[in-house]
């Protein structure tokens, strides 16, 4: 069906599109054929430097969102006050702290928060701060590169992280377009909570008192998160949240609330 019959289609627009037929009849995924993914109403540029978002992980914003709101608006913040700080580790592409900032700059608070991105590959760190620069937020969200969080800042009020959760057996049988993606974006060892455990472990260093983590999970690890909460954080809560197909996809880790003093 000719959209616009009228309109002649030049060699090169030809050619390459061949070349992407090729390419996606080999399996490549379509948001790489594009350059584009779209997520959280947004339009994400996206190539083999990073994991593409998945529709799930908007969960992920949607929970971060309301957290952070909540905490903005419990207490009367002082204009001059420490803004609130949030860290969104194994950023990738930076979907899920670029996406947060267009939602809190949308509700005019964008300027009582401070963002840290990180990601142990340089590569997707340019990525991402190439999307941030797309979504004018640039200014708003600092990206860094690195293992993790650093624990020689001042500790973070929220927690994100969307890592590599995925078993390492089960890598083989992922549909053929995950074999385009990064495979450190995906293996999450042998249990699949590898990489989730090292930053869990480094929670009660990189949380305030009042702090909550939310980290994506597999749909099939809600009792090894919460098992493995118990494990490295004695006393502290993990409850998980289902997405929107109703599995569990976010655990929300936060510290034993202290005894309220009679």
């Amino acid at each position: 069906m000719l959209a616009h019959p009228e309109a002649p289609v030049g060699a090169d627009a030809v050619s390459r599109y061949r070349s992407d037929v090729e390419r996606r009849a080999a399996g490549e995924p379509v948001a790489y054929l594009r350059g584009l993914k779209e997520f959280y109403g947004l339009a994400f540029e996206v190539d083999r430097r990073a994991l593409i978002p998945r529709p799930e992980t908007e969960r992920l914003v949607e929970l971060a969102e309301a957290e952070v709101m909540r905490r903005l608006g419990a207490v009367a913040r002082p204009a001059d006050g420490p803004p609130l700080r949030i860290a969104d580790v194994g950023t990738g592409s930076g979907a899920i702290a670029v996406a947060l900032a267009v939602a809190l700059r949308r509700r005019h608070a964008l300027d009582a928060v401070d963002i840290l991105a990180t990601d142990v590959s340089q590569d997707a760190v340019r990525l991402a701060v190439e999307n941030a620069v797309g979504h004018a937020v640039a200014d708003r969200v600092r990206f860094e590169v690195g293992d993790l969080l650093p624990v020689d800042v001042a500790p973070f009020d929220v927690v994100l992280a969307n890592l590599p959760y995925v078993r390492t057996d089960v890598l083989p049988d992922l549909p053929p377009a995950t074999k385009y993606e990064p495979v450190g974006a995906l293996d999450g060892g042998r249990d699949g909570l590898a990489v989730i455990g090292r930053l869990v472990e480094r929670l009660p260093d990189v949380l305030t008192e009042a702090g909550s983590a939310l980290l994506e999970i597999g749909a099939d690890q809600r009792e090894a998160i919460v098992a493995l909460v118990d494990a490295s954080l004695r006393g502290w809560r993990c409850e998980v949240e289902v997405d929107l197909a109703g599995l569990p996809r976010v655990a929300r880790i936060e510290r034993p609330r202290a005894a309220t003093p009679l």
